[in-house]
């Protein structure tokens, strides 16, 4: 089946997902931290125009990319892509335990439980090498966390997120695993493969224009949790992908590299969480 995922689709869907979920949280943040960083960021856009000297033709051209963007509902791409990977390395930077790194624009909460031991949703004869991936969920000292929420969410082999393309079954290739007494869990689902973000809109107006790619790497996210532990959100990426070295959004990290090896006619992976308990 043919499918059109188009920039402006998925961007509405992230921006309502977005609404729905985190919204909220400008409500808590204070005058003076919104004052200090609006200030901060418009002192810092004033300072590439000195140095550069930004003319009034590229400050136009500047004027209708941010207009279009709006436009297009690319916000949450834009910001996901190109920013957010510096704010979760200075929001983690005190842990101890697992690497993190950005949620990205297609996380949508409440998927499947599988128990520890389960298949990914997906759909008849779905493309990709199957992928068995076995693990433990740990705090810091190294005791086992049973009843942790191990969150999986991953593109199809054609580079689309369920919810936010067409055609595709609600959960496809999302679930929810709960780690059993030892904090271990186990999770059968399919590779995925690299895929362009969309470009169709202004983010790939952008890209055009700068001479940028807009390939991502092949990565399965997740979101790992547990009752007194921080909220750990990363991406796994497999070794000898050509974009691991300039994925578009930054988000590689040496150690959210996977070591898949040969069964059957699939691969098999173990990668397990440390969680870092909740700061007093």
């Amino acid at each position: 089946m043919t499918q059109t995922a188009t920039a402006a689709a998925s961007g509405e869907s992230a921006t309502q997902r977005f609404r729905a979920d985190k919204a909220g949280a400008a409500a808590t943040t204070s005058k003076e931290r919104v004052d200090l960083l609006a200030r901060s960021v418009i002192e810092a856009v004033h300072a590439a125009i000195r140095t550069h000297k930004v003319t009034y033709d590229e400050y136009n051209a500047l004027k209708a990319w941010l207009i279009s963007v709006g436009e297009n509902g690319e916000w949450p791409l834009f910001l996901d892509v190109w920013v957010e990977h510096v704010v979760e390395e200075v929001a983690t930077e005190h842990r101890k335990g697992n690497k993190g790194t950005i949620e990205g624009p297609y996380y949508v909460p409440g998927s499947p439980d599988q128990g520890a031991k389960g298949t990914v949703p997906m759909r008849e004869g779905e493309t990709g090498t199957p992928l068995v991936w076995t693990g433990k969920v740990t705090s810091t000292d190294g005791s086992a966390l049973p009843g942790a929420k191990v969150e999986v969410w991953h593109a199809d082999a054609d580079g689309f997120y369920s919810q936010f393309a067409p055609g595709l079954p609600e959960w496809n290739l999302r679930a929810t695993f709960t780690t059993d007494d030892d904090g271990s869990f186990e999770i059968t689902t399919i590779k995925p493969a690299p895929y362009q973000i969309p470009t169709d809109g202004a983010c790939g107006r952008l890209i055009a224009a700068a001479g940028w790619h807009a390939w991502r790497p092949a990565h399965i996210h997740v979101k790992v949790s547990a009752p007194g532990h921080e909220l750990l959100t990363a991406q796994l990426y497999f070794p000898g992908d050509q974009h691991n070295e300039d994925d578009i959004a930054s988000a590689v990290k040496p150690e959210l590299l996977l070591d898949p090896r040969p069964a059957g006619r699939g691969e098999t992976v173990e990668y397990g969480f440390v969680l870092d308990p909740v700061r007093a």
